[in-house]
């Protein structure tokens, strides 16, 4: 199995993170497989691509992407996830974190831009609640539990979660820790990987799926 290259919130380097020029810019690199992307909620609950509870750091505002409309958040560069589906073509990987509990909406938007099956797609997060909810309301799909740690416990936790996968900080993975989980029948992917060198290494052990930014999204 090859490991999957995924641009972590698009190539910030050439747009600003989670934005449809960064998706865009990421996936015309030759050696990238897909992009990993962050939701949150706007005001009336409309999925949006957003890593921080506030707009301070990307967009300068202190806002919370929760007092805004889509149409506001748009305004300032911050995309629905329905435009970044039509954006990205089915052809690319997707791993959408939601980084809070949208509830039926998301469901609704990725199963029109992705099918009900959700092909080549995972939802991810680091809150088990999420994934509760999202095996609720779409239990086929393939879901992964976000960590820092590669443990037993984590590994008991995506179990118990009905989780296809974890996604794990890339220096937490041995081929011990990878063993582990690749035992328990789980796919492990990697956040957030910045040279080259540490990508053929997690690729050797036989990981899904790499999380990668700057240096490490380029390459043969």
């Amino acid at each position: 199995m090859t490991a999957l290259r995924l641009a972590h919130r698009g190539d910030w380097r050439r747009a600003p993170e989670n934005s449809l020029a960064a998706l865009r810019a990421a996936l015309e690199i030759p050696t990238c497989d897909g992009v990993e992307f962050d939701v949150r909620s706007a005001s009336d609950g409309t999925p949006v691509l957003l890593h921080d509870a506030t707009l301070a750091r990307v967009q300068g505002r202190a806002d919370p992407a929760a007092s805004l409309s889509p149409s506001e958040l748009g305004e300032l560069g911050v995309p629905t996830l329905e435009e970044a589906l039509t954006t990205v073509p089915r052809r690319a990987f997707l791993d959408i974190e939601l980084k809070e509990d949208i509830g039926p909406a998301v469901v609704t938007v990725l199963a029109g831009g992705r099918g009900p099956d959700l092909a080549r797609v995972v939802v991810s997060s680091f809150d088990p609640t999420v994934l509760r909810r999202i095996h609720s309301l779409a239990p086929g799909w393939s879901c992964w539990l976000n960590s820092y740690e590669l443990t037993p416990e984590v590994v008991r936790l995506a179990a118990d979660l009905d989780c296809r996968g974890v996604s794990v900080a890339w220096w937490v993975i041995t081929p011990q820790s990878f063993a582990l989980a690749h035992d328990a029948g789980l796919e492990v992917g990697a956040f957030t990987v910045r040279r080259r060198p540490t990508f053929d290494r997690l690729a050797r052990l036989g990981i899904a799926a790499v999380c990668v930014e700057g240096r490490a999204l380029d390459g043969p």
